[in-house]
């Protein structure tokens, strides 16, 4: 009883610290800045016996060349509890560390998950783009369905699209980035307009992968993180 009263408190101070940040999304009407240097963000999760850990890894690409300039990843004990639609909670520490390794400074975030597609519109791409004052976007791999809304499946042709609109308001995006695959639902983090956020990641499909390049490789290297920590017994 006492465990489920402090989660509740939990899961209220989260909205209430997500309700406040909301006021700090900007989405221009048109993205102008000039993209170099992109980065792809994402986080694994394992548990070795009663503690739960994970990586946090991102890769940064030069944006016009798919070069990758450089990979860093941080792991560490989770701390924070799971609370439905406050995952960004648990995952910005990790991501936070992980981005003060960077040697370059990214122009653009894509994050393996979403950002504007949230029933606060506080996905952690989101949350972290206002904390970075930094563009920002949202990838994920699976649909966050919101106020019992389903989607509207885009033909079956590359770069087909249809929106995610809730009440009126448009959350996000269901992209085909190439015929034959299962879509992406793309939404936007922060400090960018979400015809820009496609065009942007749209430039980073390439012909091995329907996922934008940022994210996959952030992924892949997940799974390698993973591996070679997870035999390990992590003393903080």
């Amino acid at each position: 009883m006492v465990r489920r009263k402090m989660e509740e408190e939990l899961e209220q101070e989260y909205i209430r610290i997500q309700n406040s940040l909301r006021a700090g999304i900007r989405i221009p009407d048109k993205f102008s800045e000039d993209v170099k240097i992109a980065a792809g963000v994402d986080l694994a999760y394992w548990k070795q016996e009663e503690t739960e850990y994970a990586v946090c890894c991102i890769v940064v690409l030069d944006y016009h060349s798919h070069e990758v300039i450089e990979r860093k990843e941080y792991m560490d004990v989770v701390k924070v509890p799971y609370v439905p639609g406050c995952l960004a909670f648990r995952e910005l520490p990790l991501f936070l560390a992980a981005n003060q390794l960077l040697e370059h400074q990214p122009d653009i975030y894509f994050f393996d998950g979403n950002g504007y597609l949230h029933p606060r519109h506080m996905g952690l791409a989101t949350h972290a783009g206002i904390l970075l004052e930094k563009p920002a976007i949202g990838i994920a791999k699976t649909y966050y369905k919101i106020e019992n809304i389903d989607y509207v499946m885009p033909k079956d042709e590359q770069f087909a699209y249809t929106d995610i609109v809730i009440k009126g308001e448009v959350y996000g995006r269901v992209l085909r980035t190439q015929k034959g695959v299962k879509p992406l639902f793309l939404s936007i983090g922060n400090r960018i307009d979400l015809e820009s956020a496609m065009q942007l990641a749209v430039q980073m499909v390439t012909k091995d992968s329907h996922i934008p390049l940022p994210t996959r490789l952030a992924d892949i290297m997940t799974h390698e993180a993973r591996k070679k920590y997870r035999p390990v017994t992590y003393k903080c």
